[in-house]
């Protein structure tokens, strides 16, 4: 992947370890952490991840409105202060904010630079955006068309002397794979060094979700990290994660001390169950085997990542399509006290009765029983009704649904009152997977003095059509726990869950905490339990996969989000809560484990 002679440029040896913090896990993210990872302890190199599959759609229709926008406008702000504290501590910043613009993107950070008196070389990577490529045919009305690279064209950038390297859509994992490579010298044949870096960026893509955001267990951390023990701020402002990433590929994930939050076993195992699939993890640089990772504690806040394996990246590169796939609507009515059932049959009657003439080409209808017998607060006395339509026709989702809705207020169910005043229709978006040959995509590196540098594709190896990962032979279970008592009880008492989405697929990886509790949930939450426990996904193709090593199972739905979070597909569209729900439900759980 690069020159061996040429390191990356830092003030310390290449055989110590690099410093890679995370300022920025979605476009959004807390505006502040540039500056708090930058003043908070000693780093090498600070990445931002900007880009996510609904990120492209909003940034392929800010393009359509101006064309020399595209990028992340955030990041721009950031920098207004972070630039000038980077270069005085000598901390080089990676961040995929170019999104549809990342020339656009290097030009204003330089006209910034000049502005705020910053010496700093800037580059960019390019060659990811497809959307015009001449001989392809995405498809009408396909807004955005980007290939996911690899790191190597950061590599190249921080090589030439880049203090400042902005890309396109690259994998989140190359945010760290690029300066890795660069800064030990790594070729592409060093495929488990590569993919230990992988792993370790995949832990680091999401912010503070691997320092105790969005974690099953977080009661335990409010109980031992109460805010403002000890300097930091508990786990109510979590801090950033970092990577120490060693020669060999192995790193240790910590944070800057007195920041709050937590470093543990289980917080880097939520979120490398994050958004993945199988055994194999694909990308551009290398394929990671999930099921060889080892997680150990380093320390207080410190876990090690080791034992990594790493194999040939596939023939091709995925490629994220975006569009708008229609109009949608929706009107959420509050159904109150007794009767709730008679209520909601009414109100669908005479809404079905209204949009018959011309009825919208999905209607969605749910009811949710949130309300509670002999309630002391009226909300609590209250279930929702909910109405989605979506059609091509913005007519079909407008006027014709909110006006019918608006002409129940007086003829409809007693109490009759709705969340929000019905509106227009909106534009609903469709995120789609595509691949291209890998050696088919143009990876451009544009160094500091403006030279364009074409970055060959990894050597890659024969691998499933479509680029699909080949199947791996399952592991081992260990034996099942013998015969005892039992509890009836919800089964998060004894196992975390993190869930996410990638298309319209969602996953849910759970995993245990003890030797014994891994023997029973090896045995005990199969796919045909699994959909058990969760009804929704009943009629969808589930796979698992086991992971002994994380004491984890990773499932895979797919078609549970429909066409992707932006044509939000169902009431939680990423299926961020799933794997609490999951957690919610009651199963026989030993008694030894409780």
């Amino acid at each position: 992947m690069t020159d061996p002679s040429s390191p990356l440029r830092t003030s310390h040896s290449p055989t110590r370890p690099l410093r890679i913090g995370n300022a920025s896990g979605f476009y959004g993210d807390r505006f502040d952490a540039f500056r708090e990872m930058l003043t908070g302890g000693p780093l090498d190199v600070l990445t931002g991840d900007y880009l996510a599959e609904l990120t492209l759609l909003i940034l392929g229709r800010d393009r359509l409105k101006d064309p020399s926008r595209g990028y992340a406008k955030t990041f721009l702000g950031q920098l207004e202060e972070g630039l000038g504290l980077a270069v005085d501590r000598g901390v080089k910043i990676v961040a995929n904010a170019g999104g549809l613009n990342p020339a656009g993107l290097a030009e204003a950070i330089r006209a910034l630079a000049r502005r705020v008196g910053a010496d700093v070389r800037v580059a960019h990577v390019e060659g990811d955006d497809l959307l015009h490529e001449p001989g392809r045919d995405w498809g009408p009305e396909v807004l955005t068309a980007n290939a996911y690279l690899g790191g190597a064209g950061i590599a190249a950038c921080l090589r030439a002397g880049a203090d400042v390297v902005v890309t396109g859509r690259v994998t989140d994992a190359a945010l760290v794979t690029g300066p890795a490579a660069a800064h030990f010298g790594w070729f592409a044949e060093d495929l488990d060094r590569l993919a230990g870096a992988v792993v370790a960026g995949h832990v680091l893509e999401c912010g503070t979700q691997a320092t105790g955001g969005n974690y099953s267990f977080f009661t335990e951390h409010v109980t031992k990290h109460v805010s403002g023990q000890a300097g930091g701020e508990g786990v109510f402002r979590p801090g950033f994660p970092i990577a120490e990433i060693h020669p060999d590929g192995s790193a240790v994930i910590t944070k800057h001390p007195g920041t709050g939050g937590a470093v543990t076993v289980g917080t880097v195992t939520a979120q490398l169950l994050y958004e993945t699939g199988g055994p194999r993890y694909l990308g551009p640089d290398v394929t990671a085997r999930l099921d060889t990772v080892r997680l150990t504690d380093d320390g207080p806040d410190r876990v090690r990542i080791s034992g990594v394996r790493g194999e040939a990246p596939p023939p091709s590169l995925k490629v994220g399509l975006t569009r708008v796939g229609g109009w949608r609507n929706e009107v959420v009515f509050v159904l109150t006290g007794l009767d709730i059932e008679a209520k909601a049959r009414l109100a669908r009657a005479q809404m079905e009765a209204a949009l018959a003439e011309r009825r919208p080409a999905e209607v969605r209808w749910t009811l949710a029983r949130t309300d509670h017998a002999d309630a002391d607060v009226q909300e609590e006395a209250s279930a929702f009704l909910r109405l989605a339509v979506r059609d091509p026709d913005p007519e079909a989702v407008g006027r014709a649904v909110s006006g019918a809705a608006v002409e129940l207020a007086l003829a409809g169910y007693p109490g009759f009152h709705v969340t929000a005043p019905p509106g227009p229709g909106s534009p609903y978006g469709v995120f789609e997977a595509a691949s291209v040959d890998a050696y088919a995509v143009r990876h451009t590196a544009v160094l500091p003095d403006g030279t364009r540098l074409r970055v060959p594709a990894a050597p890659v190896a024969a691998s499933a059509p479509a680029g699909e990962p080949l199947p791996v032979e399952p592991p081992a279970l260990p034996a099942p726990l013998p015969p005892g008592p039992v509890r009836r009880a919800p089964l998060g008492l004894v196992a975390g869950a993190r869930s996410g989405d990638k298309g319209g697929s969602a996953n849910v990886g759970v995993w245990v905490r003890s030797d014994a509790a891994w023997r029973w949930l090896a045995h005990e939450l199969t796919g045909s339990r699994f959909r058990q426990l969760l009804p929704e996904v009943a009629r969808l193709p589930v796979s698992r996969h086991a992971y002994p090593g994380l004491r984890a199972l990773n499932f895979t739905v797919d078609g549970l989000l429909g066409a992707g979070v932006a044509s939000q597909a169902r009431f939680d569209p990423q299926a961020k809560a799933l794997g609490e729900w999951l957690r919610s439900r009651y199963v026989d759980i030993p008694e030894v484990l409780l």
